[in-house]
C-alpha cells in the first residue's frame, strides 16, 4: 500500500465521559476498552506496513502523556505539533498539512484519537480501497453503517442507494448532515442511503492545501505563519502562539467539507464507536445475557441492562435491582445516570465548574512527565501525597515559597537533594525539606519509586514552585 502518514487528532476533553474523562486526563488516554488506552489503540491501528511516524497534534499539557503512551506502545512519533490553545480541528489539519507541504503527493489520514476500531484489518482495507481516490485529488471521508437512529452523530448522505451493499469502495457523497433529531435519525435510516460521519478523511497535502485556499483563505495566514515560526522544545514543535491565536476556532467539516466538490465517501461496517457517552461505552462493553456491563471491583444483583465500573483500587462498586443504569465510581466522584440520559453528564459538569468543585475539570492522578502523583489527604494547612516517580525520571531541582515537605520511601530507591546534600533513600527511610531549601527526587533505579510526600504550610498549590533546573524544559509554575 501507498506509504501514509497518520494525522492523529489528540487534544479534546471528552465531558461527556466524566468522571473517568476530564479535561486534565481526557478519555483518549483511558483505557476504556481493554488494556490500552484509546489513543494507544488509535497509533497501534495506523502504524506497520504502509504508514510513516504519525504527526500527534495535541496541546501542552498533554505532550509528556503522549510520548509515555507512545513509548509504552514502542511507537516513535514523527512530529508531537503543540497548540497554543485550541481551535477546533480545522486549524489543527491546516498546520499539519503545512508541516508535510514539502511533498504535495503525500497522503495524509487525518483521524481522531479516541474512537473504537474493533477490526484493524478491515479498517486497513476500506483504507487501501480508498489510497485511488485521494491519489486522484479527492477528500476521501469514511462513512459507518448505521445500526441505529443515533442522534449524537453527525451522517452523510451518500449520492446513491448502496442497496445494502456496504463494500469499501469509494462512493459519491452527496452532503454532509449536522446532528439530526430522533424523527430524522429514524427517517435516514430507513432510507439506506446515509452513513454515520466518523470524522476520518483521507487526501493528499495538495489537495487539503488547495481546498483551504478556496474555501477557507483567512486560516491560511495565521496558520502558516505559525508552521513558520514554530519552535523546537525538546522533541515537540510548539507552533508560534501570536499567529495562531488569530486564526478562526472552526472544524474541517464546516469550514472545507460542507462547500467542497470533489468528495468521495468509503463505508464501513465492521464495527465502529466513537465512545461519545456512557451508554456508547456500555455497547462497546459487550454486556453480558442480562445486558449488563462490568469493570473493575463491582457487583451486580438483579440488574438489568446496566453498567458498573469502579475505577479505584479497593472502591466496591454493588448495584441491586437497577435497570438501564450507568454507575461509574472514581476515588473523588461518582456518577450514577439513566441511560437514556448520557448525553447530559455534560449538564453536571458545568453544574460543577459553577460551584468550583474541583472534581470537574481536574484528575485525581495528576501525571507528569516523571510519573504521577495524587492526592491522599487535603486539610489545612497540610496534605498527603501519593508520589510515583518512573526509572530514570527526576522532578526538577525547585523550591518552594510557602510550604514544606517531609518525603518517606515506601518502595524502590531515592536519591534526593537538599540543599547541598546529595544522599540515597531506601524502604522506610525519610527525609525533611525545610521552607525555601532548593530540593530535587531522582529514581536512579531500574523499578518505579514509589514515596509519601507530607506538605505542610499555609498554601499548598502546585504553582508554589521555582525551578532552577529540569530535564524536560519546564517553565515556572504547576507544570510548565
Amino acid at each position: 500500500m501507498t506509504q501514509i502518514t497518520p494525522i492523529l487528532l489528540c487534544g479534546g476533553s471528552g465531558t461527556r465521559l466524566w468522571p473517568l474523562s476530564r479535561k486534565s486526563y481526557p478519555k483518549q488516554f483511558a483505557a476504556l476498552t481493554g488494556s490500552n488506552s484509546l489513543f494507544q489503540q488509535a497509533a497501534l491501528r495506523l502504524s506497520g506496513a504502509g504508514f510513516d511516524a504519525p504527526v500527534v497534534i495535541t496541546n501542552s499539557d498533554f505532550r509528556f502523556i503522549v510520548t509515555e503512551q507512545l513509548q509504552d506502545a514502542h511507537i516513535t512519533p514523527g512530529t508531537i505539533l503543540i497548540e497554543p490553545e485550541g481551535r477546533n480541528t480545522a486549524p489543527a489539519i491546516l498546520a499539519a498539512a503545512l508541516h508535510l507541504a514539502a511533498d504535495p503527493s503525500a497522503l495524509m489520514l487525518v483521524a481522531p484519537s479516541d474512537h473504537v476500531v474493533p477490526d484493524a484489518a478491515a479498517f486497513r482495507a476500506a483504507l487501501a480501497a480508498a489510497v485511488p481516490a485521494a491519489q486522484s485529488g479527492q477528500i476521501v471521508t469514511f462513512g459507518i453503517r448505521p445500526t441505529r437512529p443515533e442522534t449524537g452523530y453527525g451522517w452523510l448522505e451518500l449520492g446513491a442507494d448502496p442497496k445494502g451493499n456496504y463494500d469499501p469502495r469509494p462512493l459519491p457523497l452527496a452532503r454532509f448532515v449536522e446532528k439530526p433529531d430522533a424523527a430524522r435519525a429514524a427517517s435516514m435510516l430507513a432510507q439506506g442511503n446515509y452513513l454515520w460521519n466518523a470524522g476520518i478523511f483521507l487526501f493528499s497535502v495538495a489537495t487539503i492545501l488547495d481546498a483551504f485556499a478556496r474555501y477557507a483563505p483567512a486560516l491560511l495566514s495565521p496558520v502558516r505563519s505559525a508552521v513558520d515560526a514554530a519552535q523546537t522544545d525538546l522533541h515537540f514543535l510548539r507552533l508560534a502562539p501570536a499567529p495562531w491565536v488569530k486564526a478562526e476556532a472552526i472544524s474541517i467539516d464546516y469550514a472545507i467539507m460542507e462547500h467542497a466538490q470533489n468528495l468521495t465517501v468509503v463505508p464501513y461496517a465492521s464495527g465502529w464507536s466513537d465512545l461519545g457517552d456512557w451508554d456508547a461505552v456500555w455497547r462497546e462493553a459487550g454486556p453480558d445475557a442480562s445486558g449488563n456491563a462490568t469493570n473493575g471491583p463491582v457487583i451486580g444483583i438483579d440488574c438489568e441492562g446496566t453498567l458498573l465500573r469502579s475505577e479505584a483500587d479497593g472502591l466496591q462498586l454493588v448495584g441491586i435491582g437497577l435497570t438501564d443504569i450507568i454507575a461509574v465510581a472514581m476515588p473523588d466522584a461518582v456518577l450514577v445516570a439513566h441511560k437514556s440520559r448520557a448525553q447530559d453528564v455534560k449538564q453536571a459538569v458545568a453544574a460543577l465548574k459553577s460551584k468550583g468543585a474541583h472534581q470537574a475539570e481536574t484528575f485525581p492522578r495528576d501525571h507528569r512527565p516523571w510519573g504521577w502523583f495524587e492526592t491522599l489527604a487535603f486539610g489545612d494547612r497540610f496534605q498527603v501525597k501519593r508520589i510515583v516517580v518512573h526509572p530514570g525520571a527526576a522532578l526538577s531541582l525547585q523550591s518552594h515559597v510557602h510550604r514544606s515537605e517531609h518525603w518517606i520511601v515506601v518502595s524502590g530507591t531515592a536519591k534526593v537533594t537538599v540543599d547541598d546534600e546529595v544522599r540515597l533513600l531506601t524502604e522506610n527511610q525519610s527525609v525533611y525539606v525545610p521552607l525555601g531549601s532548593v530540593h530535587r527526587m531522582e529514581n536512579p533505579g531500574k523499578v518505579p519509586m514509589v514515596l509519601i510526600e507530607v506538605q505542610t504550610g499555609p498554601y499548598l498549590g502546585e504553582d508554589d514552585i521555582i525551578r532552577y533546573e529540569d530535564i524536560y524544559a519546564r517553565g515556572q509554575g504547576s507544570k510548565g
